[in-house]
């Protein structure tokens, strides 16, 4: 079967491989002269099951009101902004800031993820690829006595769901990560272990992926711009580009956070909207001073990763439409809680910021699978877990494309539960 893998991401190419993987013959299309380009160039790095949590909650809603005016908030959003995608977005978000949705929507986020891990270690396992991968989990630390306690009251049930942590004193975090070593007995009060969880280069994994997938045959077709897709008697008939047309069996939507305005010329209401994180990644100068775990601040909302001799902290969110443009406001939290983390890992001299769009919807789950089209299925909206679910997206898709069951229960993942 001729598939068109619409984007190139973390996501798409992963599709785009398991697909080929299946026999059929693939083609990408994305606008950037390359893979991974986009949101999965420098994210967080974390494989991370462990964030399962929605962001939808019943503290939220309070705690973003008291936010909103702080221009380096760890969520960031001006509802007086003329935004109907937004209103909209935050009314079905509003929704889900129960503690039932919590338990729902955790649930089926932590099915993805669980799969999509075990999913990419058997790649791993299979091809060798290599990505600054670390595999030796992500240790959540804690600042405070109130934070550590809800810590481990979600830890308690994410382990209900199938995801055990350990839960550790600041001593013992030390033992997991000896550079944490100067803030233990003053700044740090606990911390969750999930030693199953991994951190690894999102853009690198895409590139060679992508090189693995051409290998077997799929034809990338890069610098190209999707403008809409076209449909007659229930299926899409082809892919109208600034090059001229595509035409193909099947056709998979992976463009992130731009999925919505493809979607939306054949009627197709996604509920996606795009959550800018910033990430720097600077230069390792004392190996023994930066981290071998991959950390995740809970007071801070930000994530510490080591790729080869680089140390990449990623974090914040801000709704702010399509707008990519860098705010130093938002920059400088992450070089602030760098430095007093890690003061002596690196000289932070060159930060190479960046910002990136996170496909986010209103219940913290991605959208999987079918549509009222045929032969059009969706593999989008994984917000901050792309890159976490990117393998177990991407096998699902080409399960359903090539007739098999998947291997999970899609029950809660598609479309449908927006109606």
């Amino acid at each position: 079967m001729k598939v068109l893998v619409l984007g190139a991401g973390v996501v798409g190419t992963a599709t785009a491989y398991f697909l080929v993987e299946d026999g059929h013959d693939v083609t990408v299309l994305d606008r950037q002269p390359g893979p991974g380009l986009e949101t999965s160039f420098a994210n967080g790095g974390q494989i991370s099951a462990c964030h399962a949590k929605p962001w939808a909650a019943p503290h939220v809603p309070a705690q973003a009101f008291r936010w909103m005016f702080k221009p380096d908030a760890p969520l960031l959003f001006k509802p007086w902004r003329w935004d109907p995608p937004l209103w909209k977005w935050g009314m079905r978000f509003l929704r889900n800031c129960t503690s039932e949705r919590v338990h729902i929507n955790m649930d089926r986020t932590l099915r993805v993820a669980l799969y999509s891990r075990a999913v990419l270690k058997a790649l791993r396992q299979k091809t060798n690829i290599q990505y600054d991968q670390v595999t030796n989990g992500i240790l959540h630390i804690y600042r405070t006595t109130a934070e550590f306690t809800e810590g481990k009251t979600t830890a308690a049930q994410l382990k209900t769901l199938g995801l055990p942590q350990d839960i550790l004193t600041a001593a013992e975090c030390v033992r997991v990560e000896p550079a944490l070593k100067h803030v233990a007995k003053t700044d740090l009060v606990g911390g969750l272990y999930s030693v199953d969880d991994e951190s690894g280069d999102a853009q690198r994994f895409t590139v060679e992926l992508a090189k693995l997938a051409s290998a077997r045959g799929v034809v990338f077709r890069h610098n190209v711009t999707v403008r809409r897709l076209e449909a007659a008697r229930g299926s899409v008939t082809r892919v109208i580009t600034d090059q001229g047309e595509e035409t193909a069996d099947a056709f998979v939507l992976a463009m992130g956070s731009y999925s919505p305005h493809i979607a939306r010329d054949l009627g197709l209401d996604l509920p996606v909207y795009p959550a800018k994180g910033y990430s720097i990644s600077v230069d390792i100068d004392n190996p023994d001073a930066a981290p071998t775990v991959s950390i995740t601040d809970e007071t801070n909302f930000m994530v510490f990763s080591r790729l080869g001799n680089k140390m990449r902290v990623a974090g914040t969110a801000e709704l702010a439409g399509w707008n990519t443009a860098h705010e130093p406001t938002r920059v400088a939290p992450l070089v602030r809680n760098a430095k007093s983390l890690f003061p002596e890992a690196s000289a932070y001299q060159t930060l190479n910021a960046w910002s990136g769009l996170r496909p986010t919807t209103p219940d913290s789950v991605p959208i999987l699978g079918t549509t009222p089209y045929q032969n059009l299925f969706l593999n989008t909206g994984h917000g901050t877990l792309g890159w976490t679910m990117a393998c177990g997206s991407a096998r699902i898709i080409s399960d359903l494309i090539s007739g098999r069951t998947p291997e999970i229960d899609l029950e809660g993942l598609g479309l449908e539960r927006f109606a």
